[in-house]
């Protein structure tokens, strides 16, 4: 339970923010737009790492470190969706 907890609870916002990010790819919004949701994924995910370490100590607080790194690697993923680029390319 102690890494199934954390894993389960970092899919929910972490599929949304995927989501998010790949509608306004989609949508073709601003660069600053696409990676606004994996900046205040990545913002939540050092918040609770600090609450974790600082405040909750012990397996607590090891499971709220987990949590924060799933969230960062969702994060990551959602910078690399936000980033994409699409290129036209014409054949000749």
């Amino acid at each position: 339970m102690m890494l199934y907890g954390p894993l389960l609870v970092s899919l929910i916002p972490g599929i949304i923010v995927l989501a998010l990010t790949w509608w306004f790819r989609k949508k073709e919004f601003s660069l600053l737009m696409r990676m606004l949701p994996g900046c205040l994924l990545t913002i939540g995910a050092v918040i609770l790492f600090y609450i974790g370490f600082v405040n909750i100590r012990g397996f607590e607080g090891a499971a709220y470190g987990i949590l924060s790194f799933l969230l960062i690697l969702f994060a990551i993923t959602s910078f690399a969706i936000g980033l994409k680029v699409k290129v036209n390319t014409i054949r000749n």
